[in-house]
C-alpha cells in the first residue's frame, strides 16, 4: 500500500512540474530583461541578483528599479516596492493553511507567495494537491528567477533594448492561462475579477503605474460581500 502511495505521490509530482515549467520558463525570460535592464540602466551586478534573493517580487523590483534608474533614492524606491507588495497579503490569507503546520514552513512559504504560485496552488482539487503544487512551484520559480536574473545581469548591455522581445507580455500570458480554471468554475469569482478589472483599467490613465493592480484588489471587497451574504 505504501508503495502505491509513493507511486501515486511521484506521479502527482511530476505533473505538478510539468504544468508548473511554463510559468518557471516566463519567470526565467522575464528574469533575464530584469537583470539586463537594472545593469543596463547603471547599476552594478549585485544590486538586482540581491534584490532577487531578499525581496523576490518581479513587479516590486522592476518598479523599484526604475525608480532608482530615473534618478530617485533608496527610500523612495523601497516605498515603491512595498506599495506594490501589499496586495500579497491577500494572497497569504488565501494560501495560509495550503503552506503547512509550524513557523519555519510558513516563514520560507510567505517568502515565496507570489502571484504564479497562489493562482497555481488555488487551481488543484483538493488540499494535498493543492499544498504540493505551491511547494513544488514555488520552489522552481525561486530558482529559475533567481539563475535568470543573475545571467541577465552578468550579461548586461549584450542584450540590447529588451523592450523589443516582448518580454513584459509573457507574464500576464501565464497567468491568465492559470487563472481561466478558477474564472470558469466559479460566478462569483468571474464577478469580483471582472468588477477589479475594471476599475483598475479606469483608474490607469490617471495614476502611476502599478498603481491599477492594487486598485483591482477592491474586487476582493465585492467576494467578501457576497460570501458574508452567501453565509447569512
Amino acid at each position: 500500500m505504501r508503495s502505491l502511495q509513493r507511486t501515486d505521490a511521484s506521479v502527482d509530482d511530476a505533473s505538478l512540474v510539468r504544468d508548473s515549467s511554463l510559468v518557471w520558463l516566463a519567470s526565467g525570460i522575464v528574469g533575464v530583461s530584469f537583470g539586463a535592464v537594472s545593469v543596463a540602466g547603471g547599476l552594478p551586478v549585485w544590486v538586482p541578483v540581491v534584490m532577487s534573493l531578499v525581496v523576490y517580487a518581479g513587479s516590486a523590483q522592476f518598479s523599484a528599479v526604475g525608480v532608482l534608474i530615473a534618478g530617485g533614492g533608496p527610500v523612495a524606491a523601497a516605498a515603491t516596492g512595498l506599495l506594490l507588495n501589499t496586495r500579497t497579503a491577500a494572497f497569504s490569507l488565501a494560501v495560509a493553511e495550503i503552506l503547512g503546520p509550524g513557523r519555519a514552513a510558513r516563514f520560507l512559504g510567505a517568502h515565496l507567495v507570489t502571484d504564479e504560485t497562489v493562482a497555481f496552488a488555488l487551481a488543484q482539487p483538493d488540499p494535498v494537491r493543492r499544498r504540493r503544487a505551491f511547494w513544488i512551484s514555488g520552489l522552481g520559480l525561486f530558482t529559475a528567477w533567481n539563475m535568470c536574473v543573475a545571467g541577465g545581469a552578468m550579461a548586461g548591455r549584450a542584450l540590447g533594448d529588451t523592450a523589443r522581445y516582448g518580454l513584459d507580455a509573457a507574464f500576464p500570458a501565464v497567468l491568465v492561462a492559470l487563472v481561466l480554471p478558477t474564472l470558469r468554475a466559479d460566478a462569483a469569482v468571474r464577478r469580483c475579477a471582472v468588477a477589479g478589472g475594471a476599475v483598475a483599467l479606469a483608474v490607469t490613465p490617471a495614476v502611476p503605474a502599478g498603481v491599477p493592480v492594487l486598485v483591482a484588489l477592491a474586487g476582493l471587497f465585492l467576494y467578501r460581500r457576497q460570501a458574508v451574504e452567501s453565509g447569512s
